[in-house]
């Protein structure tokens, strides 16, 4: 595992300056990508939380969309390089350096944990132990939303959430649109 981690972080940290040129904030989303995290936003406020873990977060786009929406968030990433661009572009953001599968918070510590695209560098294997990490870091009516290639398939996603405690809300399930090579899934659950 640890080998494959570092696949991983050497990957992105190669490539880091190009991402960032690349993606500098939500380019690549499609208006019903951001309608799911502005759901999001929705469920985590309404729930009476406003703090939530952007799990992979790379260069931080995500999580300065989700700060411009009122919450306070903390990135993890497993990347030096990207954490090192997201400080530089983002120096208000909490930033953490970790692995999905050992994030580096406190138990109950968020109110909801986006995995936006990061959830397809898992193994089968590690993809329970990553929402169990998200279990163990989300105070009780938390949220998780993840959005997650065909890697898995959707029906694996939920069933994986499912057996670490969380109650589907919505899914959306979209084809490919441009460039893009695979459909795209995204999954909102709450512990259940």
């Amino acid at each position: 595992m640890e080998s494959r981690r570092d696949e991983v972080r050497a990957a992105y940290d190669a490539i880091v300056e190009d991402y960032a040129a690349t993606f500098p904030s939500t380019e690549p989303e499609l208006p019903v990508d951001l309608a799911m995290l502005d759901h999001f936003v929705g469920r985590v406020v309404a729930g009476g939380g406003a703090h939530v873990l952007d799990a992979g977060c790379g260069t931080g786009r995500i999580a300065r969309y989700l700060v411009d929406r009122g919450l306070s968030v903390v990135g993890v990433d497993l990347s030096p390089g990207m954490l090192a661009m997201a400080r530089r572009d983002h120096p208000d953001l909490e930033l953490h350096e970790g692995a999905l599968t050992e994030l580096p918070l406190a138990d109950v510590s968020v109110d909801g944990v986006v995995f936006w695209y990061s959830l397809v560098h898992l193994t089968d294997d590690e993809l329970p132990v990553a929402l169990a990490e998200a279990v163990r870091v989300l105070r009780p009516g938390g949220h998780d939303v993840s959005l997650v290639r065909w890697h898995c398939g959707p029906k694996q996603v939920l069933d994986a959430l499912a057996d670490a405690g969380f109650v589907k809300e919505a899914r959306l399930v979209r084809e490919p649109v441009g460039r893009e090579r695979h459909g795209q899934a995204f999954v909102l659950a709450r512990l259940g």
